[in-house]
């Protein structure tokens, strides 16, 4: 035990040094990419500021995950349910109470990286997290997904059999990649037959997920002995002793996996971190792009509708029509980055319209029928004439609209389905009555203010 302690209190010194890498070790180029990966999010000036500005915390961790990265540091998060011991593990592995330990239910109240809750030993920070069934189902899975982002290394605390929702928030742990250390805690309150069927049972229910010597028995603070001392008159006093944790096993195992891999997993982290980040920020430059995308189509729909309706000659509603739905492809493909020509984007107004040939022939009956009514009529049923045929012209530029947003923002692809999939699956999603009527509304509204 004398030894254990030693090496144990010789932490400091784990870093890289005990196993030199071999010479043609690349764990140093893993850390190069991932320091550079890490380096273009923060330096990426072609982000939008708002995008920027809506993942400000996130640009934070990539600040802090750098400066990981820089030190040599490892993180060591504990993750688990409420009351399982999880602090108390913490401060057996430190050695002193630094992480709040309260008899009140849920007493850890943030799972973020933060200078009160955590200790460094070393280039190792120990990070506690709140129990993960203070959390319903959505938050609790995003909960497992931020301790893992910050994490190297995860141990994950139970003090009894696993139930049902901690293995699915194990399950989320292991699917972001990081290493998982099983720990039973308060093994002190179980017979030592208890204890190996308990830690059968583990095994058995996290097969596949947990290797079978990362499930351990701790006993992190475990109950006092109870003392009966005899004084010189012969009456017998009790008092409690209280017992050092039951750690041994748990501290050998972080030793020899921070000792074997400790850069592997630094790396691996940071650039897991780096490329989910990134995904993020596409997600949202996606989100910023098609909410403008969609208030230019409607602005497009509105002024084509009314074109259309202002117009008395009927051939020449169609030439319109067509102008300012390649008009509206040119400039839509604009606000997507990928910019296309007068020519391209007319290609591509073609392949929707014939997409939805059977619709689009619709439109152009209407078109032809009410604007021949328009050269006969007069007054109010001129308006309520127009207003439809301005409805319709509406209708088929959101469908060449929402079509077009769509193969854009898939890098101008139609992907494997081909343009006939997306174009159905585009007029299936709109309810046409509703649209036509709130377009007519809006149509006559204008009409008549002018």
């Amino acid at each position: 035990m004398n030894i254990f302690k030693r090496a144990f209190a010789a932490l400091p010194k784990w870093r890289w040094k005990k196993k030199p890498a071999p010479a043609d070790s690349d764990d140093g180029d893993h850390l190069a990419l991932a320091r550079e990966s890490l380096r273009e999010l923060v330096n990426d000036s072609r982000l939008p500021a708002g995008v920027r500005e809506s993942l400000a915390h996130d640009y934070d961790a990539v600040q802090n995950m750098l400066d990981k990265l820089e030190h040599g540091h490892i993180h060591l998060s504990v993750f688990g349910r409420v009351s399982t011991g999880k602090s108390s593990l913490l401060n057996a592995l430190v050695g002193k109470p630094v992480f709040a330990v309260s008899p009140l239910h849920g007493e850890t109240k943030f799972s973020a990286m933060e200078p009160w809750n955590e200790e460094e030993a070393g280039g190792v920070f120990l990070i506690d997290t709140p129990g993960l069934d203070e959390a319903g189902g959505e938050d609790r899975e995003l909960m497992a997904r931020e301790v893992t982002q910050r994490s190297d290394l995860v141990i994950f605390v139970v003090d009894g059999d696993i139930t049902d929702t901690e293995l699915d928030a194990l399950r989320t742990l292991l699917a972001q990649g990081r290493p998982v250390i099983v720990a039973l805690n308060k093994v002190d309150l179980f017979t030592a037959d208890e204890k190996e069927r308990l830690l059968a049972s583990l095994r058995t229910r996290t097969e596949g997920l947990v290797r079978p010597d990362h499930i351990l028995a701790v006993a992190a603070e475990p109950r006092p002995q109870t003392l009966v001392e005899v004084g010189p008159d012969g009456k017998e006093t009790m008092r409690e002793r209280p017992r050092p944790p039951d750690i041994e096993a748990l501290q050998l195992k972080l030793l020899d996996v921070l000792d074997a891999e400790g850069k592997t997993l630094a790396a691996l982290n940071a650039s897991l971190f780096a490329a989910d980040l990134s995904d993020q920020v596409g997600k949202r430059i996606l989100a910023a792009r098609r909410a403008l995308g969609d208030k230019l189509v409607r602005t497009y729909c509105i002024g084509k509708g009314i074109a259309v309706a202002f117009n008395p000659v009927p051939v020449a509603d169609l030439f319109a029509a067509a102008f300012i739905d390649v008009g509206m492809v040119v400039h839509l493909s604009r606000v997507y980055g990928l910019p296309l020509s007068r020519k391209e984007a007319g290609s591509l107004v073609g392949v929707i319209g014939a997409e939805a040939a059977a619709i689009m022939a619709t439109v152009w009956a209407i078109h032809i029928g009410s604007a021949a009514l328009k050269l006969g009529t007069v007054g109010l049923s001129t308006i309520a004439t127009a207003a439809a045929q301005g409805a319709v012209a509406y209708y088929s530029t959101l469908i060449v609209g929402r079509v077009a947003a769509e193969y854009l923002s898939k890098g101008k692809s139609w992907g494997e389905s081909g343009p006939k999939k997306v174009v159905k699956t585009i007029l299936d999603s709109l309810d046409r009555d509703t649209i036509l009527s709130d377009a007519k509304r809006e149509i006559q509204s204008r009409l008549r203010a002018g």
